[in-house]
């Protein structure tokens, strides 16, 4: 049987089937990281799937507008359509394997075997006939329903109030039980895990770290990231090989999630820790806001204690256990309570010290642990009043301050290394090494935005679906192929799926900063004496060289 008469017989549509293939195509084109064929195959599937509903709604428009039924396509218009969709798949499939070895060469990884890259087409194929036979499942119970709602009301209302039944159904089947249902399930196993502890990981026997001896919460409340993080950190000795001899112990404090019922209470919490254990009699104390899961990134905490030689005091409180794409979208206000909560609690004891007598007073945030930094603050002239220095890695799009410091960069500046006044107090880099590169006058506090030009993290916006944004209408980033096009719902799944793997690459690529925050925090506050050979001596011993 021929092609064109065995998809005629399934009542596949030519012009949904000739959108379904200019999306197949599109969907290979490189985006921000590399993907696996599988992952391809999904992201095709569904892009095809995509294409063939925009097609056939096209032809239903057309017929609406103008009252005419569409003229049916004749066979040397399918013999058309089956060769040119042949030649074009091949040809992108060709290209889609030599992007794909690209992108991996790029971020500095082995591309795999382009043979392999044959099995996107089988595996988008079925993703798209499973899609495409989901929608018309139901379609056809909007029929049957409309045909039994048209015995009280006329047919046109009747259609109308059968389609909006089925999909206030399915909204409501995929809200009230599959989405909850999987935010159960995710909440149920992320609870578990947050009360687990590394087995290798001992209760602390330090004053000087929440859970310890003395301390006013406990070790079991601090919950797992708060354990790895205030069982971390470098030792004595580890302080002593690389700065000299008599490092102080360093100060860790942490409140987890179940140490109090509020933000505020927590932060309240937090700060009786810290003067407890003498956090603000120290050089420099750094307040952190976490990601979902309650993790601090030991590679941004670790430099600080080495800069100052242990003469520093850390503090973080939880206000999740998901992750934060997950934390995101059930916690945000979480997120941004902790960050404003926790650093308002100990600006106001700070604030009441002498200036001579209190510590350098910093902010971290990473990820979503940077919009909840950023949410105590409402601009640069705040953070330069109440701060010493902030330090934000990695931001996702919807940081209010990122995008009004992007909105208003200067003229000519490009979207993934933007400068904003100058450089006079808040910077972007994707090399720390660029932040005094700029050749203007940086003055103090010093605020460092350190983002990828390939972090989907930062770069994904529901607006990619339909609005071409501005790093994809300026050159690339160091790290971004040429090749790297805007396209409509394309470009919005491929950097969706670019997110799943953000962290699955090497360092300084995607989500992955690695050893990078030491650099930065050597350039927002130095101790006294600090050269810059000290730190290429830090990053490498951060980094594991």
């Amino acid at each position: 049987m021929k092609v064109g008469t065995w998809l005629r017989r399934r009542r596949y549509g030519y012009t949904g089937l000739a959108g379904a293939t200019v999306m197949f195509c599109l969907s290979l084109t490189p985006s921000l990281l590399p993907r696996s064929y599988l992952f391809q195959g999904l992201i095709s599937g569904l892009l095809a799937a995509i294409g063939y509903g925009l097609g056939v709604l096209g032809v239903w428009l057309v017929k609406q507008l103008s009252g005419r039924t569409a003229a049916v396509a004749s066979r040397a218009a399918w013999r058309v359509l089956a060769a040119v969709s042949a030649a074009a798949i091949v040809i992108f499939l060709v290209l889609g394997a030599r992007w794909q070895g690209q992108i991996h060469r790029l971020i500095g990884l082995d591309p795999p075997p382009a043979i392999g890259y044959a099995l996107v087409l089988p595996i988008a194929v079925l993703s798209a006939a499973g899609w495409v036979g989901l929608v018309r499942l139901l379609r056809r119970a909007a029929h049957r329903l409309a045909a039994l709602l048209g015995r009280w009301v006329p047919a046109a209302a009747a259609r109308v109030l059968a389609g909006v039944a089925v999909v206030a159904l399915l909204l409501g089947v995929l809200d009230g039980i599959v989405i909850r249902s999987a935010f159960q399930a995710a909440d149920a196993s992320f609870r578990t895990l947050n009360g687990v502890t590394s087995p290798d990981l001992a209760a602390t026997a330090d004053r000087l770290r929440s859970g310890g001896p003395g301390s006013l919460v406990s070790w079991e409340s601090l919950g797992n990231q708060g354990r790895l993080f205030i069982g971390g950190g470098p030792d004595a000795t580890e302080l002593e090989r690389f700065g000299g001899p008599d490092p102080k112990q360093p100060v860790r404090v942490y409140v987890g999630l179940d140490a109090a019922a509020s933000s505020r209470e927590r932060a309240e919490l937090a700060v009786q820790e810290l003067q407890r254990t003498g956090a603000f009699e120290r050089a420099v104390l750094c307040v952190i806001t976490t990601t979902g899961t309650g993790w601090v990134n030991e590679q941004a905490a670790d430099p600080l204690e080495y800069l100052y030689h242990g003469d520093s005091a850390l503090v973080a409180t939880q206000y999740s256990y998901l992750p934060s794409p997950i934390s995101f979208l059930v916690d945000a206000d979480r997120a941004r309570d902790a960050g404003r909560d926790l650093f308002d609690a100990v600006y106001g004891v700070w604030s009441r010290l002498p200036e001579d007598g209190r510590p350098k007073l910093l902010v971290f945030g990473e990820s979503l642990g940077s919009f909840g930094a950023e949410s105590a603050f409402s601009g640069p002239a705040d953070i330069r009043n109440r701060t010493d220095g902030m330090l934000l890695i990695g931001p996702p799009n919807h940081n209010d301050l990122w995008n009004g410091f992007l909105d208003h960069r200067d003229e000519g500046t490009p979207e993934v290394r933007p400068v904003y006044e100058q450089g006079e107090t808040v910077r972007f880099a994707a090399d720390p090494a660029e932040l005094s590169a700029a050749g203007y006058l940086w003055s103090e506090p010093r605020v460092v935005y350190l983002q990828y030009p390939s972090d989907p993290i930062t770069w994904w916006s529901p607006r990619l679906m339909v609005s071409r944004p501005d790093w994809l209408a300026e050159p690339r980033g160091a790290d971004v192929l040429p090749a790297v096009r805007w396209y409509p719902f394309v470009t919005f799944w491929q950097v969706s799926a670019d997110m799943a793997v953000s962290n699955n690459v090497p360092a300084g690529h995607g989500h992955n900063f690695g050893a990078a925050p030491a650099a930065a925090w050597a350039q927002i506050a130095p101790p006294p004496g600090w050269t810059a050979e000290r730190t290429a001596a830090l990053t490498r011993l951060l980094g594991g060289d």
